[in-house]
Formats: structure tokens, sequence, C-alpha cells
């Protein structure tokens, strides 16, 4: 994982072991990840359109194009793959609080 993930993979491997990736899912059945940071931050992660709300993945990924993702998308894709992820149903009104809470963090 470490020559094709590089520096990301060590640290996506502890936030899985920490079981630090939630599925947030809503009775429509839209999904986002929560992933809590080594930082005790936590970022949204969109598995379907390979995007996460913190500051590496729009800094390494997006604008330097240095790296492929960040250490929480990798953790969500793991999670996914090794059936660790934690789970947590919420309504419709809540999934989009979750959402619009980390458009309001980054405007």
């Amino acid at each position: 994982l470490k020559f094709i993930f590089g520096p990301s993979a060590v640290p996506a491997l502890d936030l899985v072991d920490q079981r630090s990736v939630t599925r947030v899912t809503s009775p429509s059945g839209r999904t986002a990840y929560q992933v809590l940071g080594s930082s005790g931050k936590l970022y949204t992660c969109y598995s379907s359109c390979h995007f996460c709300t913190c500051p590496a993945f729009g800094f390494t990924v997006l604008q330097k194009s240095e790296s492929l993702l960040c250490k929480h998308i990798l953790a969500v894709y793991l999670s996914q793959a090794m059936g660790a992820c934690q789970e947590l149903t919420v309504s419709e009104e809540q999934l989009t609080s979750i959402l619009l809470a980390e458009e309001e963090d980054e405007g």
C-alpha cells in the first residue's frame, strides 16, 4: 500500500485501526463518510466522487496534484474493503445539516 499510496498509507491504516470511519446513511440511501482525523477534527468524505473536505486533499490532491488522495479518503476505501466502517443512520434533515456544516466551515 505504501508503494502505491505513498505517505498516506500508514496514517490511513491507523485511522482504520482506530475505527475512525463512519458511514452516514439517510433513509433515501444518500451516503457520506465522516472520518475523525488524527487532529480530532471531523472530515466528510464522498467515495462516490472521490472527495474529502480536509485541507490536505484540497492542497496536495487538487491544487498540486502530488497525490491521488488524502489519508481520510484512503481510510474510507480501506474501511469499506475490510468491513470496518462504523454505521450511522440519520434523517434526511440531519444529513443535510452535516453537509451544510462542512460548507459553512469552508466559506
